[in-house]
């Protein structure tokens, strides 16, 4: 029996106490107010991110994803997404192949495709020469060969033949998000009609709202689907960060990276998606147009961020692990810190800064 003592924060509350694993899985959480002021979270769930570390997703290179997901690890994220950008058909076709035994073997949790089906208008630091209206023949081939490790696409509503390929991702299992959108309202909305359950770092990469087009930011926000926020004071000021947290509730809110290779590294040249990226001071962007390329932002600094930011911890917490297992289907396997679950633990010190970190109750 290995016990780890702190502040544990469930779900619903901080307890002060001992979490107690049997192997693999949570046993107990035993109450004591002397148990220490160690901070002690599941780990965390990103649901979107496409590398760190000097290592990238969006090359559909096993090895770099390896390095990649090792590198989250390292920062308390134990479910990762391996996100891919706007790529050719075949690109995505040989990622799928090559990640799926990733997938099978645990060391990701599944495929994102972010694009190409995206706005032209609002594609940000997606290359444009790869975005196109969905293709069904190509959502049939990808979700067939992935065998169940394709789990989530972001999709501009507003394409031509997007509502029917939102239905169909729904229809398979498949999370269907909402982004790089040039959508209006009345379209966003429609998007979640459809089965969109999510919106892909809600403000960016969207027409931005306006009292009398209120956009897809509004219409994500009034509807059942869940937001992606990215923490990092960078794509998000915090009090928007606040603003669109408290609007969706903790159960609606999701705290992503969207991290890149450059997660990590030193600030330089980086490449994403065929285009030149360059890193300085934390912040990426497109060499030409120098629209914002990514994040350098690992989990943990996102929780830091939102509790800096005003959030209560355990919604912040909620947000970072327990709302985006729900999301994925992982509910009462991981996300939380219950007894029954996989131990996924991440020990913080008081500051909110990673101390220890791990995964199905092996220390990393």
């Amino acid at each position: 029996m290995t016990r780890i003592s702190g502040r544990i924060v469930t779900p619903t509350a901080v307890i002060p106490g001992h979490l107690d694993l049997d192997g693999p899985e949570i046993a107990a959480i035993v109450p004591d107010p002397a148990a220490g002021d160690d901070v002690i979270v599941p780990g965390f769930v990103d649901l979107h991110c496409h590398g760190g570390g000097g290592h990238t997703f969006t090359t559909g290179d096993a090895d770099a994803a390896r390095g990649a997901a090792a590198f989250h690890l390292g920062h308390g994220t134990t479910t990762l997404l391996a996100s891919l950008v706007s790529s050719p058909f075949e690109l995505m076709r040989s990622a799928t192949e090559a990640y799926r035994p990733l997938v099978a073997e645990g060391v990701l949790a599944g495929i994102h495709f972010e694009g190409p089906y995206l706005s032209g208008a609002r594609c940000g630091a997606q290359n444009p020469a790869f975005l196109r209206d969905p293709v069904p023949a190509e959502l049939a081939e990808l979700i067939k060969i992935g065998e169940g490790a394709v789990r989530m696409m972001t999709i501009a509503p507003e394409l031509p033949g997007a509502l029917e390929a939102i239905a169909y991702l729904h229809e398979n299992g498949v999370l269907a998000a909402i982004g790089h959108t040039d959508a209006s309202y009345t379209q966003t909305q429609a998007g979640v009609a459809a089965g969109a359950t999510l919106g892909t770092h809600l403000f960016n990469g969207m027409r931005p709202p306006h009292h009398r087009e209120p956009g897809p930011v509004v219409g994500l926000l009034s509807s059942s689907a869940a937001v992606e926020l990215i923490a990092d004071n960078i794509h998000l000021h915090p009090g928007m960060l606040t603003f669109a947290a408290t609007t969706a509730g903790p159960d609606r809110s999701i705290l992503v990276t969207d991290a890149m290779d450059a997660a990590g590294m030193p600030d330089g040249h980086y490449e994403l998606g065929g285009q030149e990226v360059i890193v300085a001071d934390r912040v990426a962007r497109l060499a030409a147009g120098g629209a914002i390329a990514g994040s350098t932002l690992t989990m943990d600094v996102a929780l830091r961020n939102a509790v800096a930011a005003g959030l209560p911890l355990v919604n912040a917490v909620a947000m970072a692990a327990t709302t985006p297992a729900r999301l994925l289907g992982l509910a009462g396997q991981v996300g939380s810190l219950l007894p029954g679950h996989r131990a996924d633990v991440v020990t913080l010190s008081s500051d909110l800064t990673v101390k220890s970190v791990m995964r199905a109750g092996a220390w990393i």
